[in-house]
C-alpha cells in the first residue's frame, strides 16, 4: 500500500481513523493465559506483554515470524552549530556500513530474526538550522513521513525503526522540548560525547530552536516538522503505518522515542500499539518515557541509537509469545490446575 500525502492535516486525520486491537483476541489470549501450566501471574510481564501482542494482531494464540528492523538515515543543518562529537560526513559513511553489515545493528537484526533494511533520506541535503526558521518545510516532511510509511514490509509482524543522523540528539531535545515544556536543558544531553562547552552550546540551541518556530509548541507534526529531520519523520510514518496495519512496534531510544511522541501529541493513543524496548542512557530517555507512560522493557546502558535497544528488546518479546502460544494448557498436559 504505497501512500503519498498532500498534508499534514491529511497524514493525522489517517492516523486517527487507525484501528485499535482486536478485543476478541485480546479477550481469548486472556482466557488461554489462565490455562497454562503455571501459577498465576508466574511470567510476569511476559504475560501481559503476549496478550497485549495477540490483541494487535488479532489472534489469540500468534507468532512472532516476521520481525522488520528499519534505519533512516538523515543529516541536519543544525550541525553547521557544532552541536555534535562528530562531522555530518559520518552519517554517509555509517549508511555504508550498515548495507556492508557491519554496524551493531546488522547484528542484532541478524540475532533477532529479523529483516532489515536502510533508507538513506538525501543526505547530500541536510535539513534547514531550526534556530534560523522550520527545519522542513511541509513538502520535504510529507515526503520523508511517506519514505517511513511505505518501507514497512507488508508481511512485516513485528516493526523496530531506528535512525542514523549526526546532530539528531539535538533535534530530538529541541523536539521535546517543544513538546512537553520544561526547560532546555531538561531534555539535553551529550549525544556523541560531547564536552560541558559542547552541551551547554546544544542547549542554548535548543532554546534557539524552539524560538524560531513557536508553532511547534505542543503541536506533534509540526514539532517535527520544524524541529526534527528526515530521518525522525520517516520513523515516525513507519510507526504510523503500523499502527494502521495493527503491526506491534518496539520503540528504540531518546530519538525514536521523540520522533514517535510527535505522533501521540497529533492522535492521543497513536502509540498504543507500541512498547518502549529499553531505557537510554541518553538522560533525557527517562523522563519521555515517562510522559508517554511507556515502561522499558531492558536496561542496560545503551546510547548508541540504529535501532539497537529495540532489536534486542525482540527476543523478549518473541520469548514472551513463545510461552503463551506453546505452552500446554493444564488440561492439555493433564496437569490437575493448581498444581503446576
Amino acid at each position: 500500500m504505497t501512500a503519498t500525502f498532500a498534508s499534514l492535516a491529511e497524514f493525522r486525520d489517517r492516523l486517527a481513523a487507525a484501528p485499535g486491537p482486536d478485543h476478541a483476541a485480546t479477550e481469548g489470549a486472556e482466557a488461554r493465559n489462565g490455562q497454562l501450566t503455571k501459577p498465576p501471574g508466574a511470567l510476569g510481564r511476559l504475560e501481559d506483554l503476549a496478550i497485549w501482542y495477540a490483541g494487535w494482531r488479532g489472534d489469540a494464540r500468534p507468532a512472532i515470524n516476521a520481525p522488520q528492523v528499519l534505519v533512516f538515515a538523515g543529516n541536519h543543518g543544525v550541525t553547521e552549530r557544532g552541536v555534535s562529537a562528530f562531522p555530518a560526513e559520518v552519517t554517509v559513511q555509517m549508511v555504508a556500513n550498515f548495507r556492508a553489515g557491519g554496524a551493531a545493528i546488522n547484528q542484532l537484526s541478524k540475532a533477532a530474526g529479523a529483516r532489515m533494511d536502510v533508507h538513506a533520506l538525501e543526505l547530500d541535503r541536510p535539513t534547514g538550522d531550526f534556530t534560523q526558521g522550520p527545519a522542513m518545510q511541509e513538502g520535504e516532511s510529507l515526503a520523508a513521513l511517506a519514505t517511513g510509511w511505505n518501507a514497512v514490509s507488508e508481511d512485516a509482524d513485528l516493526l523496530v525503526t531506528g535512525e542514523m543522523g549526526i546532530g539528531n540528539t539535538t533535534s530530538a531535545a529541541a523536539i521535546a522540548h517543544a513538546l512537553f515544556g520544561g526547560e532546555p536543558a531538561d531534555w539535553t544531553g551529550r549525544g556523541t560525547g560531547v564536552d560541558d562547552a559542547g552541551l551547554a552550546l546544544k542547549t542554548r540551541v535548543v532554546a534557539e530552536g524552539l524560538a524560531a518556530n513557536p508553532g511547534a509548541s505542543g503541536d506533534g507534526l509540526e514539532a517535527l516538522r520544524c524541529l526534527g529531520g528526515r530521518e525522525l519523520a520517516a520513523m515516525a510514518g513507519a510507526i504510523a503505518r503500523a499502527r494502521v496495519e495493527r503491526i506491534p512496534v518496539i520503540l528504540d531510544g531518546f530519538i525514536c522515542t521523540a520522533a514517535a511522541a510527535c505522533l501521540e501529541k497529533a492522535v492521543p493513543g497513536a502509540l498504543d500499539h507500541a512498547v518502549a524496548g529499553h531505557l537510554s542512557a541518553e538522560g533525557a530517555h527517562r523522563a519521555l518515557l515517562t510522559r508517554l507512560g511507556k515502561a522499558p522493557l531492558l536496561s542496560l546502558g545503551m546510547r548508541l541509537g540504529e535501532g539497537s535497544g529495540a532489536a534486542l528488546a525482540v527476543q523478549i518479546l518473541k520469548g514472551a509469545v513463545a510461552c503463551h502460544s506453546g505452552m500446554a494448557t493444564f488440561e492439555e498436559a493433564g496437569v490437575a490446575a493448581g498444581e503446576a
